[in-house]
């Protein structure tokens, strides 16, 4: 029998709890793509990127499905994001969510607060005991939606949490900080945002890609939302300079410390 994330909860009852999960997922450029600014300088060029689950909520996701597997309950993914997010809610409900909500909209502001205020406005219609999102995009690193739809529903949020646990109407995370590690107990319903292997997550068959395209999809509409945030212009980081030869051998130490010392100022 595997060894328990949280030994306080080693007597807590296993029974059959039936939560209700929900996972906050979106399509993100592969990181593995080219990145090329657009003619008009304020955005990226998206025409030839391969798209993928965000990998944070990839972890999240594991997470649920495993809440769900271990106590009972469903696991809703939903997604906020233009049609073409289809293929990113296929592989959610492959990798073992139950059902999906799709907000479609083909030009919703690029803005966190924007997406926070559209989630949780059908969020607030939705009932849920966890409420998961990675800790950020891989494409913006903004690391804030799951924050701010937290903060408008009024449930508690713990994120960046590298293990989860689930016992008698409350949740224990575990969070790591520089020495060591916190553990953070709250009541549900809550809200958690995903670490790098939180759960590893599974590998979807060609079987279960098949089944998930007969698991329901509810698509909706999102309500309009008013940008906060403006894009003035989008650029390359500037050019490493060229690397400098200090000398050869032993008789090269004192220049290099030298330099390190005082140009590079990293001692």
């Amino acid at each position: 029998m595997p060894k328990r994330l949280f030994p306080s909860l080693e007597s807590a009852p296993l029974g059959r709890l039936q939560l209700k999960i929900v996972v906050c997922v979106r399509r993100v450029p592969d990181t593995a793509s080219r990145v090329k600014i657009a003619s008009n300088g304020r955005s990226v060029d998206a025409t030839d990127f391969e798209y993928v689950i965000n990998p944070y909520e990839e972890y999240a996701l594991e997470a649920g499905v495993q809440l769900k597997e271990k106590h009972g309950g469903e696991v809703t993914v939903l997604t906020l994001g233009p049609e073409k997010s289809t293929q990113t809610i296929t592989k959610a409900l492959a990798l073992g969510a139950d059902k999906a909500v799709h907000l479609r909209s083909e030009s919703f502001p690029d803005d966190p607060s924007c997406s926070a205020r559209a989630l949780a406005e059908e969020l607030k219609s939705t009932e849920f005991d966890i409420l998961l999102f990675g800790k950020k995009g891989v494409d913006d690193d903004n690391q804030q939606v799951g924050q701010m739809v937290a903060e408008l529903l009024g449930v508690p949020c713990v994120t960046q949490i590298l293990g989860l646990e689930v016992a008698d109407g409350k949740a224990i995370a575990r969070r790591e900080v520089e020495g060591g590690s916190l553990i953070v107990e709250t009541a549900l319903p809550a809200a958690f945002t995903a670490e790098k292997d939180l759960a590893a997550p599974r590998y979807a068959s060609l079987r279960e890609l098949v089944a998930a395209r007969k698991k329901p999809v509810t698509v909706k509409e999102p309500r309009s939302q008013p940008s906060t945030l403006e894009t003035i212009a989008v650029q390359y980081p500037p050019p490493r300079p060229p690397g400098k030869v200090v000398g050869k051998g032993v008789e090269a130490v004192p220049k290099l410390i030298q330099l390190l010392h005082e140009e590079a100022k990293v001692i």
